[in-house]
């Protein structure tokens, strides 16, 4: 990563010296202007996302006390058990594998990344080559880079934060890319180990899945023009009161105290809009160069001349620099898609689209560094390129069905 942020600031500078020696006396000062708006940006957006924080890192909490993500990995064990067939011989690596799953598709941040380090490291102690991924941490790790999230609360707060007429709206497009890049990451990975998809219980929940996200989606398509928007944001909003109630009817069944939890948690808002500062300040400053010193320009450029000979529609070209961040750095991801809504519009056609870009998929060189490094690992064979196809799958479905929504 600290290559990548030190390629942004160097041909941001190599960017404004070709400017001037082209005549444009002002490029330098355009470029130090740049970095100080950058700044003051990630500091603005940071600190507006301190009441939005404090009220989801309540809910959350609320939802790791009453032990939710530990019910839901119960109904998850059965169906991994057909895809990660080794996990019916480490009985002892079931709890944190299925936890860490659960605990993504409700957005408990927190709690998945050291569920799944420990899962890492209980798939580890069955591996028979220490230093070689086995191929039940591989699908695990394919899982992670592209599995489907109930709750994108990070997505939401930002579209909140900036302004959007309802940040809620890009909740179902967002649901629909992601379970693309799970499905193709699935499929791409079983294949290599030769799993069987047809099977009834694998069969039986995807179909469920899928018939779900069509009936939704046909909805929104069948409806007239002016209610299509309005159908999307009931759906995208009545899904995540539905998730919401779930977090307070579990709550009390196990006689949690609510409020209390909630309060405790909602405190690590504040310190959570604060630890962001540093990475925002760091990422938006290097796309900053980039843009100023016409890089970012000139890339987008050679991509919207290739679009228009191709005949393409070329408005989703100003949302790439998210596709291109994401499997890459979360943090950079993060900053390109608030960089497209301030350019563009929060609301705008790539406004929306870099939204459900962001989280279509999750940071897969990341994950797989952290994740296999931290027990060892430094044979991925095939995980690299499984967890990229689904990165693509998503993004690419990010695309189109941001056209078919809003284009």
């Amino acid at each position: 990563m600290h290559r990548l942020f030190s390629l942004f600031f160097l041909a941001g500078v190599a960017g404004a010296c070709i400017q001037l020696l082209m005549g444009d006396m002002e490029a330098p000062g355009r470029l130090v202007n740049a970095l100080w708006a950058a700044a003051d940006l990630a500091v603005q957006v940071s600190l507006g996302l301190i009441g939005v924080l404090a009220l989801w890192s309540g809910l959350f909490r609320l939802a790791e006390a009453s032990n939710l993500a530990e019910r839901l990995s119960g109904w998850l064990t059965p169906l991994l058990s057909k895809l990660m067939p080794g996990l019916v011989r480490n009985p002892k690596a079931t709890a944190p594998v299925t936890m860490n799953l659960a605990a993504n598709m409700l957005g408990l941040d927190n709690a998945a990344t050291p569920l799944g380090l420990k899962a890492m490291e209980a798939l580890q102690a069955n591996n028979p080559a220490p230093r070689v991924a086995t191929d039940s941490q591989i699908m695990f790790l394919v899982l992670n880079t592209s599995s489907v999230t109930l709750v994108p609360v990070t997505v939401l707060l930002f579209r909140a934060q900036q302004g959007a007429a309802d940040p809620a709206a890009v909740y179902l497009p967002l649901l629909m890319a992601t379970t693309a890049s799970t499905f193709v990451g699935i499929w791409l990975t079983s294949k290599v180990q030769k799993i069987s998809l047809f099977q009834p219980l694998i069969l039986l929940v995807a179909g469920l899945w899928l018939a779900l996200l069509a009936g939704l989606g046909l909805v929104v398509w069948l409806a007239p023009a002016e209610l299509a928007n309005t159908l999307s944001s009931l759906l995208g909003n009545g899904i995540l009161l539905l998730v919401l109630a779930a977090f307070f009817v579990a709550a009390w069944r196990t006689r949690v105290d609510s409020y209390d939890v909630f309060v405790e948690g909602a405190k690590e808002g504040f310190t959570t809009a604060v630890r962001i500062i540093p990475y925002l300040v760091a990422m938006l400053a290097a796309i900053a160069m980039l843009r100023a010193g016409g890089v970012l320009e000139l890339f987008l450029a050679g991509f919207r001349w290739l679009a228009t000979a191709m005949g393409m529609d070329t408005r989703f070209v100003e949302a790439l620099p998210v596709a291109l961040m994401k499997p890459l750095s979360g943090s950079g991801a993060r900053a390109a898609m608030i960089d497209v809504m301030q350019t563009q519009g929060v609301d705008s056609l790539a406004g929306r689209m870099a939204a459900v870009m962001q989280g279509s998929t999750e940071t897969t060189f990341y994950v797989l560094v952290v994740y296999f490094g931290s027990v060892g690992i430094r044979d991925f064979r095939y995980a690299l390129w499984c967890g990229l196809a689904a990165d693509a799958a998503g993004l690419l479905c990010a695309i189109l069905i941001s056209y078919a929504f809003w284009g």
